[in-house]
């Protein structure tokens, strides 16, 4: 591969990380701080970019130039933000989940991988009691806000602003083209987290708790009927107008991660979640077809129950329901 071939491959790299309707042209002349006519001569070949120039292109962008050119070796380039006290805005973090998703529903053919060892959060985003606690219990446990140290749970606690936010987030994943991948434990977490507060008297009263159970119920209902459908819809809608679409498999035995992946167009992207609340994001083609084939060997082994299989998505939420039941039968309410 010669310069002006490099070249060429680099700024269709930068194209394709960029929103449809953006110019590669005005957001890389802007970038390099030359003009248009400079620009030009640089996609169409006829002047080769300096190393500066190339240095700014890929940490902008965050491209590896190993991957461009075809030399293999032992790493992997991936980007993500390290959350801290610190550095953390909860706004922030829905605002960039939220661009992920712009970004890849704005390519006509895509498609989102979901290896759901939890509930996918975008699903926490569906009814503002669910939302509300998991708010608190990221806040209070996991980023140990001072604030949240002694407080207890409140519905009042939860910002408006922050809930409009995530229903945006949501709003996009159900427009999406999901292949989800289930197992009977995907929901235990949420109702362990909420079951220990409740023994460590974070709760005002049992009726809190009793409101956030009845919200899980009202998720799972909603998402079996999607499911037996085979398309998302939006909650409340009589008319189940059609949304994205929704292929969910149901494994019993292998439990795996909250591991994602991104396919648009001719393009890859993988997200692997760390430290519990962290994530981040490759696209490097050999680990991206890696998460792929272990999806679909995944998927080979799992059972769809989306559209088919009624016995067995039964089975799957009934279980589901008679975690929750369980539960509200010790509260006193």
């Amino acid at each position: 591969m010669n310069i002006q071939e490099l070249q060429q491959k680099l700024f269709l790299e930068i194209k394709n990380k960029l929103p449809v309707e953006a110019s590669v042209a005005d957001e890389t002349a802007k970038l390099l701080d030359i003009s248009s006519d400079s620009i030009y001569r640089r996609l169409r070949g006829e002047k080769t970019i300096s190393f500066e120039e190339l240095f700014k292109l890929c940490t902008h962008y965050n491209i590896s130039l190993d991957q461009m050119m075809n030399i293999h070796s032992e790493a992997y380039p991936f980007l993500g933000k390290m959350v801290s006290r610190a550095n953390f805005s909860f706004n922030d973090y829905i605002t960039s989940l939220t661009q992920y998703l712009v970004f890849i529903t704005s390519f006509k053919n895509h498609a989102i991988y979901y290896l759901c060892k939890d509930i996918p959060i975008f699903y926490l985003f569906q009814f503002r009691e669910i939302a509300a606690f998991k708010y608190y219990f990221w806040m209070k446990t996991l980023l140990r806000f001072p604030e949240f140290t002694s407080r207890q749970f409140s519905f009042d606690i939860y910002p408006d602003e922050t809930f409009e936010m995530e229903r945006k987030a949501l709003d996009l994943y159900t427009q999406a083209s999901t292949y989800e991948i289930w197992n009977v434990e995907s929901i235990t977490v949420h109702l362990r987290q909420i079951e220990f507060y409740r023994e460590s008297r974070m709760f005002k009263s049992d009726n809190d708790v009793f409101r956030i159970y009845e919200a899980f119920e009202k998720l799972i209902d909603h998402i079996e009927k999607q499911a037996s459908l085979g398309y998302r819809f939006e909650y409340g809608d009589a008319e189940m107008k059609r949304r994205g679409q929704f292929n969910m498999y149901f494994n019993e035995v292998i439990i795996g991660d909250n591991s994602q992946l991104a396919v648009f167009g001719e393009y890859k992207m993988a997200f692997i979640s760390h430290s519990i609340f962290n994530f981040m994001m490759t696209r490097d083609i050999r680990f991206c077809e890696y998460v792929s084939n272990n999806i679909k060997s995944l998927m080979e082994r799992s059972t769809l129950i989306s559209g088919v299989s009624e016995r067995e998505r039964g089975r799957f939420f009934r279980i589901m329901r008679e975690k929750i039941a369980r539960r509200k039968d010790t509260l006193k309410v």
